[in-house]
């Protein structure tokens, strides 16, 4: 499994309706993609900015590439939701899913 991790900033004012577009999928119709596998949407204050962490779990690189295209680094933001960020990060990072520990287990390998 890999993880999809990227990062947005907005302004105060701007963060409950840029969340709002992320909810109740973080992008229209991902969740009817082949190979999407969940996703989280992180949010915390810092400093005069709002953060917004989004993680998206997926089988695979060649799933991730469906999505965004044969550059499957770079960030997919729909361009309604660009005018509430403040700056973002151009490049998704991936990452290789290796342990998923739930309350009451001790490890889960991910295959």
């Amino acid at each position: 499994m890999i993880a999809r991790v990227w990062h947005g900033y907005t302004k105060p004012e701007h963060a409950d309706a840029y969340e709002a577009m992320l909810k109740p999928e973080l992008l229209p119709g991902i969740g009817k993609v082949k190979g999407y596998r969940g996703s989280y949407l992180l949010r915390r204050a810092v400093g005069d900015e709002v953060e917004f962490i989004t993680i998206i779990l997926w089988d695979s690189i060649d799933a991730i590439r469906a999505v965004a295209g044969p550059d499957y680094e770079t960030a997919v933001i729909p361009e309604e939701r660009r005018k509430h960020l403040s700056h973002y990060d151009a490049k998704a990072a991936h990452y290789n899913v290796t342990s998923i520990n739930e309350p009451g287990e001790l490890s889960a390998i991910v295959a």
